[in-house]
């Protein structure tokens, strides 16, 4: 039978000093769902994600990754994963199509099928007019268009992005929901964080809240309304209720 979880987060703990960034944290995040992670900020969050794409060793927990325990077996699981960060780097020399096909190597992607993923990410994201011209000049927003299609260059199988719409101008930041949503429909897994309460609205199957790196809710916008009153709460309403409650708490 196949594995019901993208991912499956037990006891995390994370200190960087004096602060405790993740504190017991659980998770379960659904195979082929779009899953915001919210929080204000300093909540954990990015701490939690960068955790689960291998960049940071947790103090304790346990981590599986479509059913690969990410502690015992990380070069496994992190072939599963693509992580886009806020930030994203690309390497300013190479033009995206030279961009591509480097991290498609790194990843062992077939050069025939390397070749015809980056054809479709370039046409998807609307870079085919600078695929050959270097990164360098380009702006924020395209850079993050570029790193976008290195991250599902490889076709993970849980792709995590922090911000992901962070400059982007509203017509690309459509064709990136639109994107995204595609590889959920094809049985990909997307965790995001975002700022922008409408874009979790709007996007996901469910959202998880986290403050001071403990999950305190967590529901579709359904499940989650109640808490805010109204039915036809938005989900800022419901996020800063729920907040609320869990500082008075």
């Amino acid at each position: 039978m196949s594995q019901p979880h993208a991912l499956t987060i037990r006891g995390l703990v994370k200190q960087f000093g004096a602060f405790r960034a993740v504190d017991g944290l659980d998770l379960d995040v659904r195979r082929g769902e779009l899953y915001a992670l919210l929080g204000p900020n300093g909540a954990g969050k990015t701490t939690t994600l960068r955790i689960v794409a291998g960049l940071l060793a947790p103090d304790a927990g346990a981590i599986e990754v479509c059913g690969v325990d990410r502690l015992r077996d990380p070069v496994a699981s992190k072939r599963l994963v693509a992580w886009l960060p806020d930030e994203p780097m690309i390497y300013d020399k190479l033009s995206p199509v030279e961009y591509l096909g480097f991290v498609a190597s790194l990843w062992q992607v077939a050069p025939a099928e390397a070749r015809r993923r980056s054809d479709e990410l370039i046409t998807a994201l609307e870079l085919a007019k600078v695929a050959h011209q270097r990164c360098e000049g380009f702006s924020k927003g395209m850079r993050q268009k570029v790193a976008l299609a290195g991250a599902l260059i490889h076709d993970p199988q849980l792709l995590i992005l922090d911000e992901p719409l962070t400059g982007l101008d509203a017509s690309m930041a459509r064709h990136v929901k639109g994107l995204l949503q595609e590889r959920v429909a094809k049985g990909a897994t997307v965790i995001l964080t975002t700022h922008i309460l409408e874009v979790a609205e709007r996007l996901s199957d469910r959202i998880g809240i986290i403050r001071n790196g403990r999950l305190v809710s967590e529901g579709t916008m359904e499940e989650l309304r109640p808490s805010a009153g109204p039915r036809d709460s938005t989900l800022e309403d419901v996020f800063l209720d729920i907040v609320a409650q869990a500082e008075a708490a």
